[in-house]
């Protein structure tokens, strides 16, 4: 096995963007949002993934092969495949996971194939990356990353793998808002979080209120309703923050749909939490509230060891001092459970 230091990918990735100018890269050949550009849809829609030049980017070769095993028959060669991408998300190659978002996607939308949920939550992780772990802030529960310049393990320059990613989804949003109504809730709740960063800002806000409008699943319309909270905590949206309060103070409303709204209302505002807002979350934030939430993204995103998401956004959200707690000695340790 070749050294990572012996590796012509790994030099040549040194040389330009630790030696060299970034911007003069802008464009080239080592640019993955060019090279995602350089696909054709008919390209993209008949999974023909040689078009893309993996041998530029770090792991690249790797994650061909995890690509072209991604419509296997047998269900766990798929999941392999995609657990390859992952651990690369995972070690913050972005650029070469954002090279498969085209295929993950079509992935998931084909009813025919396997492990298509983990496929499109795959592509709302890469899409919905961000620096560091989340935290519970007002700032930064419903934030996404920006244009902060950030450099992968190898030197890449990883916010162009965060664009790259971004302008596929956006390329291909006709097939993540028709997941929006696909049968299973999981991924009805996944489109929603790959939406939100597409940036066709009126497609994706108008897709998300129409499956609202007939969404049965009281946790799925949670997850519609932080979508669009974040939508707007991105791009201001002046009727949001009157629409989330009219859901959290409404007792008619689901409880787990009220608690997403207050969760929206204090990321939107500047104000202080209203005495209703408490009361609200008083009644609706339980602990069978809390499990129910806790498989969606956003929960998932902040669930730190023992404590809930929902605690740990409530308790964030409400008391920002207390939101992240000071560790012991041991940088592992785990903050205490929430009482």
């Amino acid at each position: 096995m070749v050294r990572w230091e012996e590796d012509p990918v790994y030099q040549a990735i040194a040389q330009a963007f630790v030696s060299g100018d970034l911007e003069m890269h802008a464009g080239g050949p080592l640019d993955v949002r060019a090279a995602m550009a350089s696909i054709s849809q008919e390209a993209k829609d008949a999974f023909a993934y040689d078009h893309l030049p993996w041998e530029r980017f770090p792991r690249g070769p790797e994650t061909r092969g995890d690509v072209a095993n991604l419509r296997s028959g047998d269900a766990d060669v798929v999941r392999r495949a995609l657990r390859g991408v992952s651990g690369e998300l995972a070690n913050s190659a972005c650029s070469v996971a954002a090279l498969a978002v085209p295929f993950l996607l079509r992935v998931a939308a084909d009813p025919r194939g396997h492990c298509r949920v983990f496929a499109l939550e795959l592509v709302a992780d890469i899409v919905q990356w961000t620096l560091g772990p989340s935290r519970c802030t007002r700032e930064e529960l419903l934030r996404l990353s920006g244009g902060e310049w950030w450099f992968e393990p190898s030197a890449y320059p990883g916010h162009w793998g965060i664009e790259a990613a971004r302008d596929a989804v956006a390329a291909d949003l006709d097939l993540v808002t028709a997941l929006l109504d696909d049968p299973e809730p999981e991924m009805r709740v996944a489109a929603a979080y790959a939406g939100v960063a597409a940036g066709r800002i009126h497609d994706v806000r108008s897709a998300l209120h129409v499956r609202l409008r007939v969404e049965a699943d009281p946790v799925v319309r949670a997850g519609l309703v932080l979508a669009l909270a974040q939508l707007a905590c991105e791009h201001p949206d002046p009727e949001c923050r009157a629409w989330t309060e009219a859901l959290w103070s409404d007792p008619t409303t689901p409880p787990v749909v009220r608690v997403s709204a207050a969760l929206g209302w204090l990321c939107l505002a500047d104000a202080p939490a209203p005495e209703s807002l408490l009361a609200a979350l008083e009644v609706c934030a339980t602990e069978e509230t809390a499990r129910l939430m806790a498989p969606l993204p956003w929960m998932r995103a902040v669930d730190h060891g023992d404590d809930t998401g929902l605690h740990r956004c409530i308790r964030g959200l409400l008391h920002p001092d207390d939101a992240e707690p000071v560790l012991d000695e041991d940088p592992w340790a785990l903050p205490p459970i929430l009482t």
